[in-house]
C-alpha cells in the first residue's frame, strides 16, 4: 500500500509542479514579473510557516546554521531562481521553461564537484553535464541574428535562475541545521519573499495588490498554496520515503506535465527542436545517474 501511495504523491507533485509554469504564464498577463513572484512566495510562506508554528516543536531558527541555511535557500533557490524564472518565462511558453529547469540535478551535481567534490563526475559524467547543456541550446534555438530578443533570452535567464538553485542547494549541505526541512522551506520562502519584493521595488515595477479577478487569482493561489507549499511538503516526505535520486526524477516528469497542459489549456507551440533538446538532456542525466539508474534497475523484482 505505501508503494501506491508514494507513486500517488510522486504523480501530485509532478501535476502540482509542472502546472506552475502553466500558471505563471497566466499570471504574467495580470502582475508585472518580478512582483508577481514576490506574490507567490507571500502567500507559500504565509501558509507554510502557519502549519510549521501549529505542527512542529522549536519550529524558529536559532542557530547561526540556521540562519546560513536561510541565506542559502531563500538567497538563492527562491529569490534569484524565481526572480529570474519569472522574468525569463515572459519570453518562453511552459514547456521551454520546464524542460530549461529539468537542469536542476544536473547543475547541482556539477557545482557539487566544484564546491564540495562529488562523486558521480567522473569523466563520462562530465560528458553528460556538456550533453545536457547541449540540449537546453535545442531547446533554445538562438539566433545569431537576435540574441538581444526571443526564447534565448528567457531560456538564458531560466538557466541563471538554475545555477543559483544548483549553489544555493550545494550550499546547504555545507551548513547544519536545527530545524526541521519543511520549517526551513518556509523560513526561506518568508525571507525570499520580502528579498523579491526589494527587488520589485528597485526595479521600478508598478506595486499593485494582487487583481481581483478569477483568471488573476486563481493561478496566484495555485501558485503559492498547492504548487508551493503543499508541494514542497510533499517532496519532503518523498525525500524522507525514496532518497534524493528517486525524487530527483520528479524533474524529468514535470516538463511533460508542463508541456502537454501548456500545448492544451494555452496553444502553446511544441517543436521538433523542444521535443530533441529534452531528449538530450535526459540522456545527459542518464549519463550522469548511470550508477544510480543501474542500482534501482537491480533492485526491481518481477512477479513469478
Amino acid at each position: 500500500m505505501s508503494r501506491y501511495r508514494n507513486a500517488a504523491l510522486f504523480c501530485l507533485l509532478a501535476l502540482f509542479w509542472g502546472g506552475s509554469f502553466v500558471a505563471i504564464e497566466v499570471g504574467l498577463d495580470y502582475y508585472p514579473p518580478v512582483l508577481y513572484a514576490a506574490y507567490r512566495f507571500d502567500v507559500a510562506a504565509l501558509a507554510l510557516i502557519s502549519y510549521v508554528l501549529l505542527t512542529q516543536d522549536g519550529p524558529f531558527p536559532r542557530t547561526r546554521g540556521d540562519l546560513a541555511a536561510i541565506g542559502f535557500s531563500g538567497g538563492l533557490s527562491v529569490a534569484a531562481n524565481n526572480a529570474l524564472l519569472f522574468v525569463g518565462q515572459q519570453y518562453t511558453t511552459s514547456g521551454i521553461a520546464s524542460i530549461t529547469y529539468s537542469l536542476v540535478p544536473i547543475a547541482t551535481a556539477a557545482v557539487a564537484a566544484a564546491w564540495i567534490g562529488g562523486a558521480d563526475l567522473d569523466a563520462r559524467g562530465a560528458v553528460g553535464v556538456v550533453l545536457a547543456f547541449l540540449g537546453v541550446g535545442l531547446v533554445a534555438q538562438p539566433d545569431p541574428a537576435n540574441l538581444g530578443g526571443g526564447v534565448a533570452v528567457g531560456v538564458g535567464l531560466i538557466a541563471i535562475g538554475v545555477m543559483a538553485v544548483a549553489v544555493g542547494s550545494v550550499g546547504l549541505r555545507t551548513v547544519d541545521t536545527s530545524f526541521s526541512s519543511v520549517a526551513l522551506t518556509g523560513w526561506a520562502m518568508g525571507f525570499g519573499a520580502i528579498a523579491i519584493h526589494a527587488l520589485s521595488l528597485g526595479l521600478g515595477e508598478t506595486q499593485q495588490l494582487p487583481v481581483a479577478a478569477p483568471r488573476a487569482l486563481v493561478p496566484l493561489l495555485f501558485l503559492g498554496l498547492v504548487s508551493s507549499a503543499v508541494a514542497y511538503t510533499i517532496y519532503f516526505t518523498l525525500l524522507d520515503r525514496l532518497g534524493p535520486f528517486e525524487i530527483n526524477l520528479v524533474s524529468y516528469v514535470v516538463p511533460v506535465v508542463a508541456t502537454v497542459a501548456g500545448a492544451l489549456l494555452l496553444a502553446e507551440p511544441v517543436t521538433p527542436f523542444t521535443v530533441a533538446g529534452f531528449a538530450v538532456i535526459v540522456a545527459g542525466f542518464g549519463l550522469l545517474k548511470r550508477r544510480e539508474i543501474a542500482d534501482a534497475a537491480a533492485g526491481i523484482r518481477f512477479p513469478g
